[in-house]
């Protein structure tokens, strides 16, 4: 591993020249480099396949960075052990699937509140927090209920109040809302980012969706593992059209 200067004060997340392959031996990204402010919500769009998720799982310590470099605050994520990168994604990160993954024998809000418990909060503050974040959710009705007894899409806004209710310094959404419909998704989206800015975590937020990437403060492109351009994108108004809104022309 070749040494670098430290990032820029102003930028929690910073990563550079990351490669990373598959096990099959195929490249999931190929030199990518990036910053993310504090309380910035970044975008990471681009097609499937495209290196998105790795990217993310790089970021955020889930796995180890085979070549590159990545920062948090200043501290090297990459010279870190398994333990002490596993105690960086409790205390400080969040993180949210694509698919809800919740513990079976638990309820709703004993789910949304766990993360809490684990970082030492009492039982009767961290079912405080873990209910008022459901509300916010529409979800508080089926706080009682097991993970069994809900829908998809609801067990998904359970992942999204338990991913919030710790306040993460960072919070890493791999498509949350992905098994969502249409007015859950704008809904869960809308509560994401405004809690998101009044709590001032920072977002790294993967998705293919283009008007859910427009809800971000700038968005990152990725084409075959490679970031080909990145986009500042103007503020949403009524009168604005979609199409001005995404347009860009993709150069490596």
């Amino acid at each position: 591993m070749y040494a670098m200067d430290a990032p820029p004060d102003n930028d929690v997340l910073w990563a550079r020249a990351l490669h990373f392959q598959h096990e099959d031996g195929s490249p999931a990204l190929s030199g990518v480099s990036l910053g993310v402010r504090e309380s910035e919500i970044l975008a990471v769009s681009g097609p499937r396949g495209s290196g998105k998720t790795t990217l993310l799982r790089c970021l955020s310590g889930l796995v180890p960075v085979r070549r590159g470099e990545v920062w948090f605050n200043s501290v090297p994520v990459h010279t870190m052990g398994p333990l002490t990168r596993e105690r960086l994604r409790r205390d400080r990160f969040g993180w949210i699937d694509p698919v809800p993954t919740l513990v079976p024998e638990l309820n709703a809000w004993e789910n949304t509140a766990l993360p809490l418990m684990l970082r030492g909060t009492s039982r009767r503050r961290a079912k405080t927090a873990a209910l008022e974040w459901l509300e916010r959710l529409d979800i508080g009705s089926s706080a009682r209920k097991r993970p069994h007894q809900l829908m998809q899409a609801e067990r998904q806004r359970v992942c999204i109040a338990r991913a919030l209710a710790p306040a993460p310094s960072v919070l890493f959404a791999d498509e949350p809302t992905a098994p969502l419909h249409r007015a859950d998704r704008t809904h869960a989206l809308r509560t994401l980012t405004t809690a998101a800015r009044s709590h001032g975590i920072t977002v790294v937020l993967a998705t293919h969706d283009p008007e859910t990437a427009a809800l971000a403060d700038r968005t990152v492109f990725l084409l075959d593992g490679r970031r080909v351009q990145t986009v500042h994108l103007p503020p949403v108004t009524e009168t604005a059209e979609p199409e001005g809104r995404a347009a860009c022309s993709l150069s490596v």
